[in-house]
């Protein structure tokens, strides 16, 4: 009886080291090496995981700068100093990324656009109300102003204001692109911060047609064409569309005569959320004119 628990003891034994022999080799053979610099760079980056940079994570984003397959200033979350301070590590140029933001194309809000209806359904969503006949607005092309954006947003970089449109502050957007697929109409586009001459409508309809629907509607009048370097902006399906690529040429004269005020240019923006919508929390410029927020 005691050597056949001896006889099973080492035949136990015998497998556990050959086991253990094999996993050793096989470790030894197929271990990937990982650079440790990768676990410094990922402790400096924001840890937003946005995916801004098109990589599905910081900790992808650490290994493609280690890498040197991308610079550090492709993180456009990142402060000037933190972007700074990976290039300095790693010994590398920061590379110059600008930062982008979303931006709302449509400034239709209750003071503007006109309703046809009240929406009372049973999802509270914009995504909800669109999948009624388009929506409660006599503009099928403006927002729904229900803030299915602002849900979207993991960052806190918009909020509805009074005039029940979201409004995104630039400090805090990553540029992360979730408003842009929460909004059924398609309204929020990424832009670099150097875009300021911007068209806040997408309405297709012509002159007293679109204004009737949307006191702000670009009215596809050409003025602004006119008043801005040729080839900068053009009138395409009755409304008016920047030429980014000739953003170098465009100012604030493009915006003076538009007699609807749909073409804008956005100089700085400094939003505060505010934490009680219902009191006025100070006067901000916005868009070259005055209002309460």
């Amino acid at each position: 009886m005691l050597t056949e628990i001896v006889i099973g003891v080492g035949i136990l034994a015998g497998l556990g080291l050959l086991f253990a022999t094999v996993i050793a080799i096989a470790y030894r053979k197929f271990r990937v090496y990982e650079d440790p610099r990768i676990d410094e760079v990922e402790e400096m980056l924001p840890h937003a995981n946005c995916g801004a940079c098109g990589l599905p994570g910081c900790r992808a984003f650490a290994e493609k700068v280690v890498g040197q397959e991308i610079q550090p200033s492709k993180c456009t979350v990142s402060s000037a100093e933190a972007i700074q301070r990976i290039a300095a590590y790693l010994g590398v140029e920061a590379g110059a990324e600008e930062k982008r933001v979303a931006r709302l194309l449509c400034a239709g809000g209750r003071r503007e656009a006109h309703n046809l209806a009240d929406y009372k359904g049973t999802m509270s969503t914009c995504r909800g109300e669109a999948a009624v006949a388009g929506g409660s607005k006599a503009c099928s092309w403006g927002c729904l102003g229900l803030g299915d954006c602002e849900i979207a947003c993991d960052f806190d970089a918009i909020f509805m204001n009074e005039d029940g449109l979201p409004e995104v502050i630039p400090d805090l957007c990553t540029a992360c692109g979730d408003c842009v697929k929460a909004c059924p109409k398609g309204l929020f586009e990424l832009m670099p911060l150097s875009q300021k001459l911007i068209v806040q409508c997408k309405s297709l309809l012509e002159g007293e047609e679109a204004e009737s629907r949307c006191s702000v509607a670009c009215t596809a009048c050409g003025r602004c064409v006119a008043d801005a370097p040729d080839g900068l902006i053009a009138i395409r399906n009755n409304l008016a569309v920047i030429n980014y690529e000739l953003n170098h040429l465009a100012s604030v004269d493009a915006t003076f005569r538009c007699p609807t005020r749909a073409i804008v240019w956005v100089e700085s923006e400094q939003f505060v959320k505010p934490a009680a919508p219902a009191l006025p929390l100070g006067r901000v410029e916005r868009y070259g004119e005055e209002y309460y927020q």
